[in-house]
């Protein structure tokens, strides 16, 4: 497909990788300018993200030499227990060897050299390429590796099927209004429908999302409804690492989720989640996190409250048949960073509704 409206970069992929890895130190061989959002939204979340700032002089004659100090002065300054050097455009066009930089640079720090470059049509590029020199050094296991292929795979069918990239280009929503949605959940609880409420996160998103489980859980204690989440102990240093403080966070705050995938298999998560829905025969849903990995067809019959952090996912969820669909805006970067769950928007709406304001 020839897309329209933009797609993530493999670059930006290959750097929160290596911060899932547990890097502590990335250098990006570029110019200057190079994902500067996503490094600074990086630094946030402990990673220090450092650049070769290459200008056109590199671009002509190439900047081993200025990556060579880079990583040397990254080492001496930081002491890091682990560096990534992540390629970049520039890098691929002038044919930097970005190993032979590390070798020659003489640094003791185990550094790993990331070959990306933003011309993947499919971001998941820049993940494996930071994961395959991983495994090479140790860092992963081969069976790691093959574990985290498979489910990049199906999370990436998951958006050409029903996600941001199942069309060229969707407009973006802010979705539907949030008291509403609010005031139908909770309706629905109290008027003693069954209920499921369903968290399927991606990795750090959770902080948030894990909120609206126990918004709901605060506002409506006694209803009858099972609360399902993505928190199993499986996956990458960081990732893991965040499954078990949202997991305690939503324990000590009175919430005992069932466990069902961990916070990677967000996109391979759906037909279980769907299984739960068929057994537990529920008359509502609320699903947070990625809604669209769970197939329309398990979902028939219930009405479905999502919450997306995607305004180009809402027309693709209202197609699916849920009934409202509500999106946290700019809720990744409210997760950077964080150790510990962050209050929603929804879920201050449920709470606001559920005390009478």
């Amino acid at each position: 497909m020839d897309y329209i409206q933009p797609r993530p970069s493999s670059i930006v992929a290959a750097l929160y990788t290596a911060r899932d890895l547990e890097v502590e130190v990335a250098i990006l061989h570029g110019p200057s300018g190079c994902s500067f959002k996503h490094a600074r939204l990086l630094e946030e979340d402990g990673m220090r993200v450092l650049t070769t700032s290459l200008a056109d002089n590199e671009f002509i004659f190439g900047g081993q030499a200025v990556l060579e100090r880079v990583l040397k002065g990254a080492e001496k300054d930081f002491a890091p227990k682990r560096m990534a050097v992540v390629g970049t455009c520039v890098s691929m066009i002038i044919g930097e060897d970005l190993q032979a930089a590390i070798d020659a640079s003489g640094v003791e720090t185990p550094t790993i050299a990331i070959d990306i470059h933003a011309g993947f049509r499919e971001n998941i590029q820049g993940v494996l390429a930071a994961l395959e020199p991983a495994a090479a050094i140790g860092w992963i296991s081969a069976d790691e590796l093959e574990r985290q292929r498979r489910l990049l795979a199906a999370a990436n069918e998951v958006e050409h099927l029903r996600g941001a990239a199942s069309r060229s280009y969707i407009e973006p929503s802010r979705g539907d209004l949030k008291h509403v949605a609010a005031r139908r959940l909770i309706d629905l609880a109290r008027e003693g429908k069954r209920g499921i409420a369903v968290m399927n996160a991606k990795k750090e998103t959770a902080y948030m999302f894990a909120d609206e489980l126990l918004a709901l859980h605060d506002a409506c204690p006694d209803a009858e409804i099972t609360y399902i989440a993505n928190l199993e102990d499986r996956g990458l240093p960081k990732v893991r690492a965040d499954a078990a403080r949202v997991l305690q966070g939503m324990r000590e705050a009175g919430l005992e989720p069932e466990l069902l995938g961990a916070l990677d298999e967000y996109g391979a998560n759906g037909d279980a989640i769907g299984e739960r829905i068929r057994e537990i025969e529920p008359d509502f849903a609320l699903i947070v996190g990625v809604p669209h990995a769970v197939p329309p067809e398990y979902t028939a019959g219930v009405e479905v409250v999502s919450v997306t952090n995607g305004p180009r996912q809402v027309a693709p969820l209202r197609e699916m048949g849920h009934a409202a669909v509500v999106v946290e805006v700019d809720l990744h970067p409210k997760t950077l960073g964080v150790r510990s769950i962050v209050e929603s928007e929804f879920g201050a709406v449920v709470r606001s509704i559920a005390r009478g304001e």
